[in-house]
């Protein structure tokens, strides 16, 4: 996630980081050398001038723009409901801890109740970004835990199951009252479900074909362009080409982006700041001092 303030707007036309010209930078070189070429040549291509112009170009031009912006209104909605997927951990972990430190008598298991269910929130980012999490796991959870859990696919759902396991002993010890018990199985299903809200959004991408066709027409549009434009407009064609292709290339490669929104790129959800504020307010629920750091942006990318 990019983290900056809001600059002059003058100087947002120059931003560099931040913003996705990097990764499209040699495909719009690509397209201003051609337009540059095509220019001096005046259209014709072994003396033979390409019969193109403007009009189809505009007709073309207006359909692709609206099937791109739909595709980055699909993305986005990835995206926000990612957030709000992890907005909801976050929400849900201090209510159950809250809930815990509250309504069970018994007060030697509270810390590891509470870092596991901190496990949790990195246990499932690991498991979005196809990361290890042993490291992660060994220094929240004790021994015994991290060994029934090291070589599990789906550790988070395996935590919400020893945290049940675990209210399930306390209530048979008579340290929670029944009634209680099911009131904290609310915030432990709204949990699960978080949990495979976010797991359906990593393995169910946007449709690969209607990718294809939207990037074929972008770079096919963009490509032909020079020609149908080098009669009207002149030695100005390589700036409009250039100017065209980069809201073209740089929309795809947002929404691209924003389409997998676990991922690392700098536009994708900064899971690792989450998860270390997750840790932190539930360690200050329990009353420690020693607090893991926060996460800081490094170029202005939060991870």
């Amino acid at each position: 996630m990019i983290i900056r303030q809001r600059q002059h707007w003058l100087r947002m036309l120059f931003i560099w980081r931040g913003s996705v010209l990097p990764r499209i930078l040699p495909q719009l070189a690509a397209v201003t050398g051609l337009a540059i070429v095509i220019t001096v040549i005046h259209g014709q291509v072994f003396a033979l001038k390409v019969p193109l112009t403007f009009v189809p170009f505009t007709l073309i031009g207006v359909a692709l723009a609206v099937f791109l912006g739909f595709r980055n209104n699909a993305s986005y909605d990835r995206y926000w409901e990612g957030r709000k997927l992890w907005g909801s951990i976050l929400s849900e972990s201090r209510t159950l801890t809250r809930q815990y430190l509250t309504l069970v008598t018994d007060t030697q298991q509270r810390q590891g109740f509470v870092y596991r269910l901190a496990a949790l929130s990195h246990a499932l980012r690991h498991q979005l970004r196809g990361t290890d999490p042993s490291h992660d796991l060994q220094r929240l959870l004790n021994l015994e835990v991290y060994q029934t859990l090291k070589n599990a696919r789906f550790i988070p759902n395996l935590l919400i199951l020893h945290l049940a396991q675990q209210l399930q002993t306390q209530r048979q010890q008579q340290q929670l009252e029944p009634i209680l018990a099911a009131q904290m199985e609310l915030p432990m299903a709204k949990l699960t479900e978080n949990i495979c809200g976010c797991e359906r959004l990593s393995s169910t991408p946007l449709p690969y074909t209607y990718v294809v066709i939207l990037h074929r027409t972008a770079y096919l549009y963009c490509f032909l362009l020079p020609f149908g434009l080098v009669d009207a407009i002149g030695w100005t064609t390589p700036i409009m080409v250039a100017f065209i292709a980069y809201t073209f290339f740089a929309l795809e490669a947002l929404s691209d982006e924003l389409e997998e929104p676990f991922g690392t790129s700098p536009n994708d959800l900064a899971l690792e700041a989450m998860c270390v504020m997750i840790e932190t307010t539930l360690k200050e629920m329990l009353g420690e001092k020693d607090l893991p750091e926060a996460v800081k942006a490094v170029d202005f990318v939060l991870l």
